[in-house]
């Protein structure tokens, strides 16, 4: 079944603001909402959609993956890490509906975390983004490059609980168990919906005194290196995928996925369109009249370009196969080279007088 766009669900620009979106939610949910579709499959279908787009887009970290990444950058998350930060019995509650609607309607319809007997997926930690700067020489040949950049861990000294030692206690919000029970009366019954805690964020824990080590956060900054290898032939938009390279996973969160997104700066010789280069090439009057055999340069050398007798400026000849590799392929694109027939300037005087003899039979051809 192939996934709509959250923001196509919910009929808004993927610039929209936190305000536009929630009012966007509302209205859809007024329309698809069971109280007012009893025993309508479709709609209880519509619903599951409009949730899971709201539950994604008010949620900035979230947004942000979907974003970048679309739905391939939520593959980690559980039912709970989606839904879990929503309060949806209030959202509802102001508009007359019920909002607890049990797992039925919370459940994803891609097919993640269906059910209380389900097994749980494995969180992921956060995927992070490597924009990587080559030239034109680098991408051509293929390169392979350390990267070096900052990543979060788990604290080694309050192990992520933000805490030092001895100094957390028990969250009276949830009672230590890291979820708070919603109910609320419907002309359907009564519905319970259970959410993350926002005091706890689901530890069950709150911190009395931080840990001196992260103060609090329960992660540190690390620098990570890595090496990749950028094949031959790449352009701007290129993105390599590094399993488990993002942000460091602990206990059961997996590590995240690094995307290293390739930029190929411009060059000051040729000019790329695609895998072809353009080149311009001067040559002098007398080798563009008489024709020539002209050296031009190409990323990997020098080649030989022919051009015929009465070349104009301007004139485009192609070298095939000397432009830039195909990657995954033996191919490569084509060298276009364009002529620029250059005027002699600072002439010695015998170099006038045969251009005046030039002129002169020029002028007798002419009158024939």
């Amino acid at each position: 079944m192939e996934r709509r766009d959250y923001y196509e669900i919910l009929g808004v620009e993927r610039s929209a603001s936190e305000t536009q979106i929630k009012r966007a939610y509302r209205m859809r949910a007024m329309q698809c909402h069971p109280d007012r579709n009893s025993g309508d499959p479709e709609a209880s279908r519509q619903m599951k959609e409009v949730n899971e787009a709201y539950a994604v887009l008010c949620d900035s970290q979230k947004r942000r993956l979907y974003d970048l990444y679309g739905h391939e950058g939520l593959a980690g998350y559980s039912q709970n890490d989606i839904f879990g930060g929503v309060d949806f019995a209030s959202l509802f509650s102001d508009l007359g509906l019920g909002g607890g609607f049990g797992e039925s309607l919370f459940g994803s319809i891609f097919g993640r975390g269906r059910g209380r007997t389900a097994t749980r997926e494995k969180r992921k930690a956060p995927d992070l983004r490597y924009d990587l700067q080559l030239t034109l020489e680098e991408a051509f040949t293929g390169i392979e490059k350390t990267l070096e950049f900052p990543r979060r861990r788990t604290c080694t000294s309050c192990r992520g609980s933000g805490a030092k030692a001895g100094a957390s206690a028990t969250c009276t919000t949830c009672n230590g168990t890291g979820q708070v029970v919603h109910e609320t009366r419907s002309g359907i019954g009564v519905f319970r919906q259970i959410t993350v805690c926002g005091t706890c964020r689901g530890t069950g824990k709150v911190v009395r005194e931080p840990c001196s080590l992260c103060e609090g956060t329960g992660v540190l900054e690390e620098m990570h290196q890595v090496n990749v290898s950028i094949p031959a032939g790449v352009d701007t938009g290129y993105t390599l995928r590094l399993k488990g390279e993002g942000e460091h996973g602990d206990g059961d969160v997996a590590p995240g996925n690094l995307y290293v997104v390739v930029h190929v700066a411009s060059d000051p010789v040729f000019e790329r369109r695609g895998d072809d280069l353009y080149v311009s090439h001067e040559t002098g009057v007398a080798q563009a009249a008489l024709g020539a055999s002209l050296s031009v340069p190409v990323l990997d050398g020098e080649a030989r370009l022919d051009i015929p007798e009465g070349t104009q400026s301007g004139a485009l000849f192609r070298l095939r196969g000397r432009g830039m590799p195909r990657p995954g392929s033996r191919n490569r694109g084509e060298l276009y080279v364009v002529v620029k027939v250059v005027t002699p300037a600072d002439l010695t005087d015998d170099q006038k007088e045969l251009l005046r003899r030039f002129q002169a039979i020029e002028d007798e051809r002419a009158t024939e």
